[in-house]
């Protein structure tokens, strides 16, 4: 085989290798190292809300009055240096009762970064939180993507990821009512809804969460924590 021909073999490999990554690291329910649960498999019409991001006030302030009107416990994934920022409002989110997540310190992408750079970023959000008193297992990858040296850290940590399997859409559906309808249609018992209502540029998600919340009951659903969710797992 000529010299050209070994060139234009490896060069197929790469590309095969390159996909493979890149099709590996968006895979939702499945990772190398660890657990990952994207959806709990029941048959009881219970889901678990969680909102990606933040704390920012906008975002916590807009919430919680929300939750707590329609008697809602939910999940929050948060970033670290959004919770040194903000530490006040990581704190009215435990103090209402709802649960705290991990969602790395600077939600950076996280593909091909030394084990280094993975632990600063799933250590440093933790000692943050073990600070609120905040015994939580639970992590969320930034943009849901992984591959093996930031599993391996969450592992490590004790943590589970906790993915989805119901997503916001706010680019599709630019109304609240379309935004919220979008959610309540898909939502399947044992479902992880993902929500993300913390920057400015999330009044879609902000101002359809009220009709999220009626849309699920309307359709008997019971709202619980992840950690709840996951409860259900050993009744099975």
């Amino acid at each position: 085989m000529s010299r050209k021909w070994y060139v234009i073999g490896a060069f197929a490999l790469m590309l095969a290798l390159a996909g493979g990554t890149h099709l590996l690291s968006k895979t939702k329910c499945f990772q190398l190292v660890g657990d990952v649960v994207c959806k709990v498999e029941t048959e009881r019409k219970v889901v678990a809300l969680t909102f990606d991001d933040g704390p920012t006030p906008q975002g916590v302030n807009a919430i919680l009055p929300v939750l707590e009107e329609h008697d809602v416990q939910a999940t929050f994934f948060l970033i670290g240096h959004l919770m040194e920022q903000h530490p006040q409002e990581a704190a009215k989110i435990l103090e209402a009762g709802h649960e705290l997540g991990n969602h790395t310190y600077s939600h950076k992408q996280n593909m091909f970064r030394s084990q280094s750079f993975y632990r600063d970023e799933v250590l440093g959000t933790k000692e943050l939180l073990d600070g609120y008193g905040s015994d939580t297992n639970l992590f969320r990858p930034p943009f849901g993507k992984r591959l093996i040296g930031l599993p391996m850290v969450v592992d490590e940590a004790g943590y589970i990821s906790i993915m989805w399997d119901v997503a916001d859409r706010s680019n599709t559906f630019p109304k609240p009512a379309d935004y919220a309808a979008g959610i309540v249609n898909r939502a399947q018992p044992g479902s992880i809804i993902l929500m993300h209502p913390m920057y400015r540029h999330n009044q879609t998600a902000r101002k359809a969460l009220p009709m999220v919340i009626e849309g699920l009951r309307d359709r008997g659903f019971e709202i619980v924590t992840v950690s709840q969710l996951l409860e259900l797992n050993s009744d099975n």
